[in-house]
């Protein structure tokens, strides 16, 4: 290959692929099903000490949305009326199935993330040889990486919908790719499935519904799609948007919804100066965190995008292709930021890189793509770019967390918005953006410099997968061990006596946390709230125990009898005598 040739600077040819013996033409789906099978059990193994939910309260509405859709009592969400989304519940909502532990259902619940987060592999594998035209060696080594990316494995251990939504993103790139190069009605209405699938699950698929609609009227304009073609691309998107409020109209008020509608807050944070600079600055913290944990893959994947936008080398499909991601990539970036700012009402978390983690296993196999094809030219000016990104956005984090510290506040991680951030920088108590770019522009030069010498790139992959695994194993001990621990209340709520069929209620002095993973363990009922005096209907409440302070519980005066619970943990349990 020359010199100056780049991975989506050259004309589309098809992959060469010689002619294989038949015992050796199932050797990669193979060793993709084993690699499958293997992601599936690294996933189980990094999520056993995970036995109640630690995300809360996203990770509570999941699972009391998908409790009732399986038919059992339903409970509260913290989602609101204009985002309430159920794709995830759905696919969840067979571990609900039956009459077994809380505990058991969130093992199954955990099987299914993983099954379907390990799905990244192959996908992957397919985005390297289709869309990035990668030997197969590269391909599926590349595959592995980004499969073990922390962004996208760390979800599976925990009931939240971005497990899915990483695998998702390359599989509506793919089929993007597929339609733009062969447009016909199946490869129209994979995509509009796909797209309906975003909105189904979050409502940053609201974003990805915006492009696709784009995409559909320029392609129209363009003429490269038919009327039909407009059909079979919108009307599947439409099909699930309607499920989504069929669901949501089945399910009633069995499950209640807690959180608050934005509105004009969320205007009033963008419709100033200092709101625009506040959002601004929140986005561009987004996109430099996705090139710092894609060891600067990503900025060399924009580079290499934004030159096949401006002089097209790949043809249509690849420059179309990069053109979607680029957008959806800003966009849900800003939409996220703004949405934020108006729900919570408080100054913006300084990172909350949760909503733009899905699309890092894409920006990282486009960035490998370059590192592996491109001559040295190419790929100095794109290791350029990356780097430059990498100092202007750590200086730009650094001065605006200098800024907000020196008006009395602090700008803190978003629950859980970066652990991989956390890890690679040791950042774990506050955020040291000057350490995430000096990581990033360091592993950004050694890929580049050690993918110079061809025998090198191999082991190359191979050590980054390595990076990957050690990364989440620190994330395990540092972040996920700690928390499992402080969120599990002791003893369980079976060891006090509480029977199946016995109305349970929670009073508010219990801490959040212990009070939601109490209510889990109750699979009989909805667990509802108090505050002082429970309600006659209670025959079981968990109350704060706090003895000695002014605010601990006596039950005695309101005919209860205390069956047990744990003083360090300031909860108790009581039956109505």
């Amino acid at each position: 290959m020359a010199s100056g040739s780049d991975v989506m600077e050259r004309p589309a040819v098809p992959v060469e692929t010689p002619p294989v013996a038949p015992a050796r033409r199932w050797l990669v789906p193979l060793l993709l099903l084993v690699g499958w099978v293997l992601g599936v059990a690294w996933r189980m193994w990094l999520s056993r000490h995970i036995g109640l939910p630690i995300a809360h309260t996203d990770e509570d509405s999941y699972l009391n949305t998908a409790r009732a859709l399986a038919g059992g009592p339903g409970g509260f969400s913290s989602e609101n009326d204009l985002l309430r989304r159920v794709g995830y519940p759905m696919l969840i909502s067979p571990a609900f199935l039956g009459d077994r532990d809380f505990t058991d259902s969130y093992r199954l619940v955990q099987l299914i993330n993983a099954m379907v987060n390990s799905a990244l592999l192959p996908l992957a594998y397919l985005l390297g040889r289709r869309l990035l035209q990668l030997r197969r060696s590269y391909a599926l080594l590349g595959a592995v990486v980004a499969a073990t990316l922390p962004a996208t494995a760390f979800y599976a251990g925990v009931a939240m919908i971005d497990t899915v939504m990483a695998p998702l993103v390359i599989a509506w790139l793919l089929a993007v790719h597929r339609w733009i190069e062969r447009p016909g009605p199946l490869a129209a209405a994979t995509v509009g499935l796909l797209v309906g699938a975003f909105h189904l699950l979050h409502s940053r698929g609201l974003v990805i519904v915006a492009v696709h609609a784009g995409l559909v009227l320029l392609l129209l304009v363009r003429r490269r799609i038919t009327p039909a073609g407009v059909l079979a691309a919108l009307l599947p998107v439409l099909a699930l948007v309607l499920a989504n409020e069929a669901v949501i109209r089945l399910l009633g008020n069995k499950v209640y919804l807690l959180g608050s509608t934005p509105g004009g807050s969320m205007v009033e944070a963008v419709a100033s100066g200092p709101g625009v600079v506040r959002v601004g600055a929140a986005v561009a913290t987004q996109l430099w965190y996705l090139v710092v944990i894609t060891f600067g893959m990503a900025g060399v994947a924009w580079a290499a995008a934004v030159r096949e936008l401006w002089r097209p080398r790949s043809g249509d499909a690849t420059r179309w292709t990069m053109g979607v991601a680029l957008v959806v990539s800003v966009g849900v970036a800003s939409g996220a930021s703004v949405i934020l700012a108006g729900i919570t009402g408080k100054p913006l978390d300084a990172i909350y890189g949760r909503y733009v983690q899905m699309l890092a296993p894409f920006w990282l196999l486009v960035g490998l793509g370059v590192l592996l094809t491109a001559g040295r030219r190419v790929l100095l000016r794109r290791a350029a770019v990356a780097t430059a990104l990498l100092v202007a956005g750590g200086a730009l984090i650094a001065v605006r967390l200098a800024y907000v510290a020196s008006r009395g506040h602090s700008l803190r991680y978003g629950g859980f918005g970066a652990p991989d951030l956390m890890a690679l920088t040791g950042g774990w108590q506050e955020m040291r953006p000057v350490v995430g770019s000096l990581v990033g522009v360091a592993a950004c030069l050694l890929l580049v410099a050690a993918a110079q010498v061809p025998r090198l790139r191999l082991p190359l992959l191979g050590a980054l997968v390595v990076v990957n695994l050690v990364t989440m194993q620190v994330i395990d001990q540092r972040l996920v061990r700690p928390m499992a621990a402080s969120s599990a209340p002791t003893p369980r709520v079976a060891d006090l006596g509480v029977r199946p069929g016995e109305q349970v209620w929670s009073s508010t002095g219990v801490h959040y946390i212990l009070r939601l993973n109490l209510s889990h363990q109750v699979t009989w009922t909805d667990v509802r709230w108090f505050r002082e005096q429970p309600p006659a209907a209670a025959q079981v409440v968990f109350t704060r125990w706090a003895p000695g302070e002014p605010d601990d519980w006596d039950g005695a005066k309101y005919g209860f009898v205390r069956l047990g619970g744990n003083a360090d943990q300031h909860w108790a349990a009581w039956r109505r005598a």
